[in-house]
């Protein structure tokens, strides 16, 4: 995630509005958290990214 950020440009904050909550980045992006159907569905949407690529870790 971040590195496709990277690629368009967009910053982290970019992760808050997708995933609702700042604490919420922060957790996925650490691994706390792991995403829902739903923030895999808006990642690929928003970011352009594989949702196989989303999926893959579980």
């Amino acid at each position: 995630m971040k590195f496709r950020l990277e690629q368009l440009g967009k910053t982290q904050t970019e992760l808050s509005k997708i995933f609702g909550a700042r604490s919420r980045q922060s957790e996925i992006l650490s691994g706390k958290q792991k995403l829902s159907l739903n923030m895999i569905r808006k990642l690929h949407e928003v970011l352009n990214i594989p949702a196989e690529s989303l999926i893959g870790a579980y």
